[in-house]
């Protein structure tokens, strides 16, 4: 009974990995595409992907530009405590005053839009990624239904069957903790994605179908990998928010608390 996500992980994976063959040729027919825009974000509409792809191309631009000639990076100061996937947003407001961009994109929440624009591998090779703010706010909405459920019910949690998905993790029983509402897709594969429960109650997205998925259509080796997430990212022009890190486990990608 132990562990049931990652066994029903690998059944649904291999249903989803059979089904994809028959569109193979289908596939290759638009390889060109994929290789010109996000290469792995069935989450999103084409319309939103076409944007967010102008709007990192012309931040990544202005990024290269700014620290050529100003030495330093036009982040907001954070904190240690912020995790890695939330943790240097870029100041658009410096770039626009300075310059460096005509505009703030309409994508970002600066400007209306739903993302926080940051960067990642910053003291290499700083590469502007999106922060779904949608996802977050879900992450958020079902974090504050988890907590009235714990405070009303002797701190119990509410989770699927009382059997952990992974080490010291639950999945969350949305319908028991009142936050059907706040299901979330993927903005990775479309897929929705289901919420981890620690036993501090402390919610994450799980993030394991996607990484699988990476791992399959790009052929990475992931016992190489001292967390998976880097799979996504590598891929996509998103970042995979509210999560823990992934090690592989078992033939299966695993959360690590």
């Amino acid at each position: 009974m132990k562990y049931q996500l990652r066994k029903k992980l690998r059944t649904k994976y291999k249903i989803s990995t059979v089904s994809r063959s028959f569109f193979t040729l289908l596939l290759l027919s638009i390889v060109t595409t994929m290789l010109s825009g996000c290469l792995y974000s069935g989450g999103k509409s084409q319309g939103e992907q076409v944007s967010y792809r102008e709007s990192v191309d012309r931040l990544q631009r202005a990024i290269d530009q700014f620290q050529a000639v100003q030495g330093i990076l036009p982040i907001h100061t954070a904190g240690e405590e912020i995790p890695r996937y939330e943790k240097f947003r870029i100041d658009l407001d410096k770039l626009k005053k300075m310059g460096y961009i005509d505009e703030i994109p309409a994508t970002a929440f600066e400007n209306g839009g739903s993302a926080y624009f940051l960067l990642l591998n910053e003291e290499v090779k700083p590469t502007v990624k999106v922060m779904d703010l949608t996802t977050v706010q879900k992450v958020n909405d079902v974090q504050r239904q988890v907590s009235k459920y714990r405070i009303a019910n002797d701190n119990k949690l509410p989770v699927l069957d009382q059997v952990e998905a992974y080490p010291g993790l639950y999945t969350v029983d949305l319908k028991l903790a009142s936050a059907e509402s706040f299901a979330a897709k993927s903005v990775f594969s479309g897929q929705e994605l289901s919420y981890l429960v620690d036993n501090e109650g402390q919610v994450y997205i799980d993030y394991a179908y996607d990484i699988m998925q990476a791992i399959d259509k790009f052929g990475a080796a992931p016992a190489e990998y001292e967390d998976l997430r880097i799979l996504l990212t590598e891929q996509s022009y998103f970042v995979p928010v509210k999560s823990l890190p992934y090690q592989w486990v078992d033939k299966a990608p695993e959360p690590m608390l």
